[in-house]
């Protein structure tokens, strides 16, 4: 239907196509975003409360268990609502990845975008895994404000290993990706700006 649009404009494009269903995805996602950037910022803004009790309780964790359980009630925190958006996601990834797997396209022109010669073959001179990489990481880094080691090492390895993977995949499945962190970048971008005026201010 998107490349229909995209063709009555006068541009059939199938990479334009794939753009314009992530930024509509997104915009849909946008409610459970704010809720997933606003508890990983919670759950690290608690990091410190849950290192003493993780020591204190080290011996019984049951009751540790219980104690973090509360904490995170007093805080309303949900730990799973980072998780949402990503299953939201996955189905939609393996279902653009086995699309575009098989996909018969009209023609070799509507096949094409930009320098990829088709949506459905790894992109021949890297640009997207690299850029899938580069947007995978600044993502992280505008979501996390304090790390303690292993998520400095998180913060390197996911992004490689998504450039990595990234090599062999469709490059309309990469630019899907790419386009998401894009997106997702400019939402955090959004819902952040008050609280930067803020810092400023003070």
């Amino acid at each position: 239907m998107l490349y229909s649009l995209t063709s009555m404009a006068g541009f059939g494009s199938y990479g334009m196509a794939i753009i314009l269903l992530t930024i509509i995805i997104k915009m849909l996602m946008y409610p459970l975003t704010v809720k997933q950037v606003k508890s990983m910022k919670a759950m690290q803004e608690l990091s410190p409360k849950m290192k003493k009790i993780q020591e204190k309780y080290k011996d019984n964790p049951q009751v540790m268990q219980q104690k973090i359980g509360a904490l995170y009630k007093d805080a309303g925190v949900n730990p799973l609502a980072g998780c949402l958006p990503l299953l939201i996601q996955m189905p939609i990834l393996m279902g653009m990845y086995y699309a575009l797997f098989n996909f018969t396209y009209p023609s070799a022109e509507a096949a094409q975008f930009l320098w990829l010669p088709s949506m459905s073959d790894p992109d021949p001179i890297y640009v997207l895994p690299i850029l899938s990489a580069l947007t995978t990481f600044l993502q992280q880094k505008m979501t996390t404000t304090e790390m303690n080691q292993q998520m400095k090492v998180m913060m390197t390895v996911m992004p490689l290993f998504i450039g990595w993977i990234s090599l062999n995949f469709p490059s309309g499945l990469v630019l899907y990706w790419v386009t998401m962190n894009i997106v997702q970048i400019v939402q955090q971008w959004w819902m952040y700006r008050g609280e930067d005026k803020t810092k400023e201010a003070a």
